[in-house]
């Protein structure tokens, strides 16, 4: 007699919008694919992937041989126009360019990591209450100048507001002085999954250090390239930008 097949289970929604980040479920053991690059897939047979601002679809997802197919729901982008920023922070000379693009590149390869911890399972939750006073995706314009598009959502709070981990994590990137972004924190959630928290007037946690869920990181403020006190919350799966909106837990303002 011939071995019986089991039927490879899966669990993914039939689209994504852009910006949006995907948890699908396989059967332990299953090999996947994003758009033909393999992704971890844990012990429980978890996976996930994110959907880019400007991604278009579809999106092809592989597993255990057997190729779904997900479209992508676009978005409209709206611009968003910030005055008053200190002009060398929207046009830096040459020397400063350097820095920025040296701290850049410390942070993005802090997003690198691909552990197998699934502190995201559990959801999010805010890390600060307050005004969005920037959202995802929306095209910025600095004094005028046009630039990249809103890589998070800004949330506007006083200054010295308590900022707390919206998932467990460990802190993998911890410095007090960017150039642009000022006290900077990134949090790894797993599996290539990371939050990041921009312009903080005081860092409370240290790299290597394991956070939970709704423990103090460190404190609202204004510092790099900031107009007023706010926390920018950045999300991001690997190099793929996604919006922190759109995460398990987290209810529209």
């Amino acid at each position: 007699m011939f071995p019986v097949a089991h039927a490879v289970t899966t669990d993914l929604p039939p689209s994504v919008s852009q910006g949006g980040l995907v948890i699908g479920h396989a059967a332990p053991g299953t090999r996947v694919a994003v758009a033909g690059k393999p992704v971890r897939v844990g012990d429980d047979g978890t996976f996930v992937f994110g959907a880019g601002r400007d991604e278009q679809g579809p999106i092809v997802v592989t597993v255990g041989g057997t190729r779904h197919t997900l479209t992508v729901t676009p978005r409209d982008w709206p611009i968003e126009r910030v005055n008053g920023v200190p002009p060398k922070t929207v046009n830096p000379p040459p020397e400063i360019a350097k820095r920025i693009q040296r701290e850049q590149a410390e942070v993005v390869a802090a997003r690198d990591r691909d552990d197998a911890r699934e502190d995201f399972a559990k959801g999010f939750i805010w890390p600060v209450t307050g005004r969005i006073s920037g959202r995802f995706g929306n095209q910025r314009i600095y004094n005028g100048d046009p630039k990249a598009p809103h890589s998070g959502m800004d949330i506007a709070v006083p200054e010295g507001t308590p900022v707390k981990a919206p998932a467990d994590g460990v802190i993998t990137f911890a410095k007090p002085d960017l150039y642009l972004t000022g006290g900077t924190v990134l949090l790894d959630h797993g599996f290539g999954l990371s939050s990041n928290f921009l312009h903080l007037s005081r860092i409370d946690v240290k790299v290597g250090e394991h956070v939970r869920q709704g423990q103090v990181i460190g404190a609202a403020g204004k510092t790099g390239r900031a107009t007023g006190p706010h926390v920018h919350w950045g999300f991001n799966w690997f190099g793929t930008r996604l919006d922190p909106l759109l995460l398990p837990g987290i209810r529209q303002p």
